[in-house]
């Protein structure tokens, strides 16, 4: 079926009083008295979040705001999946797929459809439109949640080849953050000759080391590389849990997830935080309404299991074919962990921006920045 069905949300009042029931029966746990996160989210910051969502925050006004953008449902590969799609008033923009990963959301791109769509209203030029489709990953948020198994990045990466098709597009660009910065360039490599270019920030896997380095590579590293190796390694000594977890045994730690919108939030609070490091780097309305989507849609369970689907894929650590399709990555800087070397191996990289601004959900954090970044490497290619 490749019908497509105009959308909006629409979250019930009992569903609205059902959570702030829940939030406000919220058992705190105990913990050790710090000013820090290296146990995970502190209490401090869970409860202003709660406080929040209790106080002044309004989910009727976030809803009515995404509901501004054109939002619709199709079936592919039976699953529904859902996407905002903003035509550019330009004649000849770019067609342009934006691609989140867990735990973000088409939230994280509503800032910035109106700069990206209509650049002369921003202080950009006409040739620098695109139309922008949005999709919502298969499991994730109102493309969610999935209920059969082999939902992974490449079955993600398929269909939205088949999206695209059906929005009339034979040859588009790809934007990818995260999870996003995986499947755009399986894309890439299973539709080159679909895919005008591929830009990428939040780059991980394809561009970083996976296993131990050779001490005669290492001694190779300049300063800067060595660098991101030691924040690479700390994160995975440190930080990884997360993915470990999900990659394992999803289901127990779903039903946490799902029960307690506290515990969701406080669970998905560590990715938006650098892991405490920058906790107010993404404005807090922002991350509530990303958390909201999943709880109102019940996709804390089929979100995390994405992770394991990738990990029980034989193909998933394969070594890549490079796809020949110009890709750029945009390194942003507290979130400096890709290597250009690791990204080289199977992608042919024609641009490659490192800031000093930003982390990993730098299109929140610093958007102009990354709209400049996306605009130049469009142009150039």
């Amino acid at each position: 079926m490749s019908t497509i069905t105009t959308f909006k949300i629409n979250v019930s009042d009992a569903k609205l009083a059902d959570l702030k029931d829940r939030l406000a029966r919220t058992v705190m746990p105990s913990e050790v008295e710090s000013d820090n996160w290296n146990y995970g989210p502190t209490n401090a910051y869970v409860k202003r979040a709660i406080d929040r969502l209790l106080g002044r925050y309004d989910w009727r006004v976030e809803e009515a705001a995404i509901n501004q953008f054109p939002q619709f449902m199709t079936e592919i590969d039976g699953q529904t999946v859902h996407f905002i799609h903003v035509k550019s008033p330009e004649a000849k923009a770019t067609p342009l797929l934006l691609i989140h990963g867990w735990p973000g959301s088409i939230v994280e791109f509503l800032g910035v459809i109106d700069a990206l769509t209509n650049p002369v209203a921003h202080g950009g030029n006409a040739q620098e439109a695109f139309d922008v489709v949005v999709p919502s990953l298969p499991g994730f948020g109102f493309s969610g949640p999935t209920r059969d198994k082999g939902w992974n990045n490449g079955r993600m990466a398929n269909a939205f080849i088949e999206l695209m098709d059906r929005l009339g597009y034979p040859r588009f660009g790809i934007q990818g953050g995260d999870a996003g910065a995986i499947i755009g360039p399986e894309i890439a490599r299973l539709a080159p000759e679909k895919v005008l270019g591929v830009h990428l920030n939040a780059a991980t896997m394809g561009f970083i080391p996976m296993g131990p380095i050779a001490p005669e590579d290492i001694a190779t590293f300049n300063d800067r590389e060595k660098a991101r190796l030691q924040r690479l390694q700390r994160f995975m000594a440190e930080h990884f849990g997360f993915n470990a977890v999900q990659s394992t045994r999803p289901q127990a730690l779903a039903y946490g997830l799902s029960d307690s919108p506290a515990g969701l939030l406080a669970w998905i609070s560590e990715l938006f935080t650098s892991f405490g490091d920058r906790p107010d780097a993404v404005p807090l309305d922002a991350f509530l309404t990303n958390f909201l989507i999943y709880w109102f849609t019940d996709t804390a369970a089929s979100s995390i299991r994405i992770y394991y689907e990738n990990a029980h894929d034989p193909s998933a650590w394969a070594p890549r074919a490079n796809s020949g399709v110009p890709t750029a990555v945009a390194v942003f800087g507290f979130d400096e962990v890709p290597i250009r070397r690791y990204g080289e191996q199977g992608n042919t990289i024609v641009r490659w921006t490192e800031f000093d601004v930003g982390g990993h959900y730098a299109v929140l954090e610093v958007p102009e920045v990354w709209i400049g970044d996306v605009r130049t490497f469009f142009a150039s290619i």
